[in-house]
Parts: structure tokens; C-alpha cells; sequence
């Protein structure tokens, strides 16, 4: 086995795949990438869980494959100085030279690198803009976290209705969901269907897909995969069904608010510097005024408030939330205006862009006694 490639493709390729090989003392060889070496130069790492391939350019001089560590292999190419470096495989290592450098790493036969698993489902796929998924991941993860408790929320729902596509996550404290219509996306299924994709699969498929790629999306009855030109992301799917969050999506609100998006973001990043130890903001309005003040306060370090232009529709409220939770869908989300309806006290606030039915945010408050 033998190429050349440009130290950066290389550098791109681990970078792309790292994040899924495996800690597993029984099965050391989840810490190693495979090198594969055919018409194509292709990298892959693994957890079990997840695969990911990256496709780098190259010249290949002769075919073959090996598997070595991939974080010695990322340490080397992340100092070496040469643009261009030559692989070659001798026996059961793989040397790596420059103009003025060599190394040689030992590795492991690629016959004991897991196979990567064959995704089933009849050959139906979705075609979508890398930027759309990529940006429709990042606004639904933003309400997930990882629970040993109710492992069915370390999810991502993904539900294909022929003509729409629901991306929905959720924390059981707060809920987001990404609509995306018919005309955004290509599709040859002909009925539609439920998935749930595991949280980590979601972030890294929204951390390596490229937005100006076109991202194809298959499954079959346990498996997931995303390809695109340059990569391919394989993962196992979850058993179980995702919670039934419909009846939770507030209809009606007891004052509604329109204020712009970076300066009610910015509000609440001044109000965290007080709300760092209760994790709280307050939200305020009056049904008089045409301002929303975002505030907070700690007895042992002082106050602060922030007036925001608004226009207001509704009763006058005042509500607390996690200033963190409060912070992420405004910052993932897009448009110059921002929607927040509340509710009485108690029941969950709904985020979204103004003028924007495709995104929705939903958050519970913090309720005081």
C-alpha cells in the first residue's frame, strides 16, 4: 500500500472522523483509523455505534489497507511541517515521509477493524442542501442533552411526512422542532416514516457536513447513513418511541413580544454575569409599555436590567427562565426579529423567528415560590 497526499486533505480527513473512534479495552482496535486504499484514498473510525469515512484526494500508487492509532497519527500530522507527505505500508506499519521527515507507526491488520455495516431499506433516499440540514440539526439540538434516565431523549425524531420533514428534540425542560417543507428537499419514498437518530449522530453529522454539499439520507430497520461527495456517517438507530410533544406546543399566549434577536440575545449574555450562580433571568413585560426587561440578581453580587424595544400584544407578565436554555435557541436560530409568546405562569414560552412558522422553541419556566 502506497500514496501521497497534501498534509492538509489528510489533516481535513482525521479531523472528520476522529470524534467517532472508541475507548473499549476489549476491542483496542476502535482506537485505531482505517486506512483503505483503492481507486480512492478513504479513512474510517468507529465506535460501534457510529462510522464515519472520509474520501480525501491523493495519488495512489498501490492498493491496499492498515489501521493505526488514531491519535498518534492526528499528533503527527498536526506538527509536521511538509505539505507533502508519502504513506507506505511495510508488513504491519505505516511509514510517513517528507523532503526532511520520516516516521514509521505500528499497526494493526485491517482484518480485525470492525466491517462497517451495509444499510438496508430498498434503496429509497432523501437528497437535501448540506447548509438546510446542517443549520436544521443545529436548531433542534440545542434542546437535547444526554439522560441515563430516559435514554428515548438522547434522540433526534426524525419524521418524514411526504411532504415535510420534522426534525424534533427535546430534554423534557424544553422542546425544538425544524420544519422543512416539500420544495427544500428530493425524496423517492413513497410512504412516510419515524426515526430516531441518537443525539451524538446528530452533532456530528451537523459538525461534518459541509454546507455547500448535497446530503443524500437512507435507512433501514436499525441503521442511518448520511453521504455526501466527501464523507459517509453510518449510525445505529434507537429503539423506542419519542414522546408525544404535539399536545405540548402552546396555541394561545397571555402577551406576545416581537424584539430584535441580537439585542435580546445580548440582554440575556449581560444578565448571566448576575444569574451565574441561580442559572436565572427574568423576563418582564407590561401590557402599557412598549419595552421587554430582561433581568437578574444575586444578594451577594448586585443587579442589572436590560430594556428592549418591543411590540406587545397582551396582559403584562413576568417569568423566569435558565438563562442558558433561554440563550441557545436565539443563538442558533436566524432572522433580524425574534417571537415570544408566554403563558400564564407556570406553563412553558414559545421562541421562534419572527414571521418563521418553520422553527419553534418551547421552554418551561422556573417556577417560584
Amino acid at each position: 500500500m502506497q500514496f501521497i497526499a497534501l498534509r492538509s486533505n489528510v489533516k481535513d480527513a482525521i479531523s472528520t472522523i476522529e470524534r467517532a473512534s472508541g475507548e473499549n479495552l476489549n476491542l483496542p482496535i476502535l482506537r485505531n483509523v482505517l486506512i483503505s486504499i483503492t481507486d480512492a484514498i478513504s479513512f474510517t473510525a468507529t465506535n460501534l455505534d457510529i462510522s464515519i469515512t472520509s474520501r480525501l484526494s491523493g495519488k495512489v500508487i498501490e492498493k491496499g489497507n492498515i489501521t493505526v492509532p488514531i491519535a498518534l497519527l492526528s499528533n503527527l500530522i498536526n506538527n509536521i511541517q511538509g505539505d507533502r507527505l508519502n504513506f507506505e505500508k511495510k508488513d504491519e506499519s505505516l511509514t510517513i515521509k517528507t523532503d526532511n521527515y520520516q516516521a514509521t507507526i505500528q499497526g494493526i491488520p485491517a482484518e480485525e477493524f470492525p466491517v462497517t455495516p451495509q444499510v438496508g431499506g430498498g434503496g429509497e433516499t432523501l437528497g437535501i442542501k448540506g447548509a438546510l440540514l446542517k443549520d436544521a440539526l443545529q436548531e433542534t439540538i440545542v434542546a437535547a442533552q444526554f439522560s441515563d434516565l430516559r435514554p428515548e431523549l438522547n434522540t433526534i425524531l426524525f419524521d418524514f411526512a411526504l411532504d415535510t420533514i420534522k426534525l424534533v428534540a427535546t430534554d423534557g425542560f424544553r422542546l425544538a422542532e425544524k420544519t422543512i417543507p416539500q420544495n427544500l428537499f428530493s425524496s423517492s419514498h413513497k410512504e412516510p416514516f419515524k426515526i430516531l437518530i441518537p443525539l451524538k449522530t446528530g452533532q456530528e453529522a451537523a459538525r461534518i457536513i459541509k454546507k455547500d454539499e448535497m446530503v443524500k439520507i437512507s435507512h433501514g430497520e436499525s441503521q442511518v447513513v448520511f453521504r455526501t461527495d466527501g464523507a459517509e456517517l453510518i449510525s445505529r438507530l434507537v429503539e423506542g418511541s419519542f414522546p408525544d410533544y404535539l399536545p405540548l406546543i402552546p396555541k394561545e399566549f397571555s402577551l406576545e413580544a416581537v424584539v430584535n434577536r441580537e439585542e435580546f440575545l445580548n440582554a440575556i449574555k449581560l444578565a448571566s454575569i448576575f444569574g451565574q450562580r441561580t442559572n436565572e433571568v427574568k423576563i418582564a413585560a407590561a401590557a402599557n409599555k412598549k419595552v421587554i426587561e430582561v433581568s437578574s440578581s444575586d444578594q451577594s453580587l448586585g443587579e442589572n436590567s436590560y430594556l428592549i424595544p418591543a411590540k406587545i400584544k397582551g396582559d403584562a407578565a413576568e417569568t423566569f427562565f435558565n438563562w442558558r436554555y433561554l440563550a441557545d435557541p436565539v443563538r442558533a436560530m436566524e432572522g433580524e426579529e425574534l417571537f415570544i409568546g408566554l403563558q400564564e405562569e407556570g406553563n412553558p414560552a414559545l421562541l421562534r423567528p419572527s414571521g418563521d412558522a418553520s422553527y419553534l422553541y418551547i421552554l418551561k419556566p422556573i417556577l417560584k415560590s
